[in-house]
């Protein structure tokens, strides 16, 4: 049983090439309409959310300090669990995608911006950005089309090995951001090859990930603990629950999101080409660089 099935008809057949540039049009001026909307009280909302993630953050790391204690260890682990959430979702994924780029405010850039996940913000915004919002749903184009180890479209090649794909999916959920690093790196198709293994590029960006990796387990697992002292247990215990508990979340929301009742997938066509080359997401034909602030689930 796959998520996206077959259609008998086509939902946009009675469109012609007219029709298709007006919409195409309006979207435009909606989004003039939302640019010209920015202001001041959008920079506020964003600088202040980045101010409560951190010092909720700070907040749950200090209290983790005497997570012996059981009702310390709650607070702080609950505590640092949104604070994760937060800057996953609605801090970083929309600040690398460019969202709050208008604000020209180089702290809060999509180019100088790195968020507390394993895929470093380069790779990551290459594989999401670049390639998955331009053949959103594109079979072949689009890896996010079950992430190289779900099937979730009948036109998708079926191999045994999916008959577990619940189990994969679920271990995947508890993983999340180290699935996504992987799947940034291409890792199966990389590593599929001698040629491909020995590509420089892909060493230099596999360094990259090991690097950023070794960096966030350091300060989960072993500089916080060990502040923590006779609670260095405890303490990296709550750490480790709390990044499945933002991986768990992150997940879901990122697959509701991808795989909804209604979604259509589709092979790469000539007009998939032209939005790939003008600039447009294949699933809206917004433009990219659209620098609305509204979150993107995708």
């Amino acid at each position: 049983m796959t998520v996206l099935q077959k259609q008998p008809d086509n939902p946009i057949a009675h469109l012609s090439a007219e029709d298709i540039e007006i919409i195409g049009k309006e979207l435009d001026t909606i989004r003039q309409e939302v640019r010209d909307s920015l202001g001041e009280d959008d920079a506020q909302y964003i600088r202040k959310v980045i101010d409560v993630q951190r010092k909720l953050e700070l907040g749950s790391r200090a209290a983790l300090l005497a997570s012996m204690f059981p009702p310390a260890w709650v607070v702080g682990t609950v505590g640092l669990s949104v604070a994760k959430i937060l800057e996953n979702m609605e801090i970083g994924h929309n600040i690398l995608h460019g969202q709050w780029d208008w604000m020209r405010d180089p702290k809060i850039h999509s180019t100088t911006w790195e968020w507390d996940m394993a895929s470093p913000a380069e790779q990551w915004k290459h594989s999401h950005n670049e390639l998955h919002h331009t053949y959103t749903n594109v079979i072949g184009k689009d890896n996010d089309l079950g992430y190289g180890i779900m099937r979730v479209d009948e036109d998708q090649r079926w191999h045994p090995l999916y008959l577990a794909q619940p189990v994969w999916n679920f271990i995947n959920a508890c993983f999340f951001e180290y699935g996504i690093a992987a799947y940034d790196l291409e890792l199966g198709k990389n590593l599929a090859s001698k040629r491909r293994r020995s590509d420089p590029e892909f060493k230099a960006r596999a360094k990259q990930v090991l690097k950023k990796i070794r960096n966030q387990a350091s300060k989960d697992y072993l500089i916080h603990p060990a502040l923590s002292g006779p609670s260095f247990l405890p303490t990296l215990a709550a750490n480790f629950t709390a990044n499945v508990v933002r991986n768990l979340w992150s997940h879901s929301v990122i697959m509701c999101g991808h795989f909804p009742e209604g979604s259509r997938p589709s092979r790469r066509s000539r007009s998939t080409a032209r939005r790939a080359a003008s600039g447009t997401c294949a699933r809206c034909s917004a433009r990219r660089t659209s620098p609305a602030p509204r979150p993107c689930t995708s």
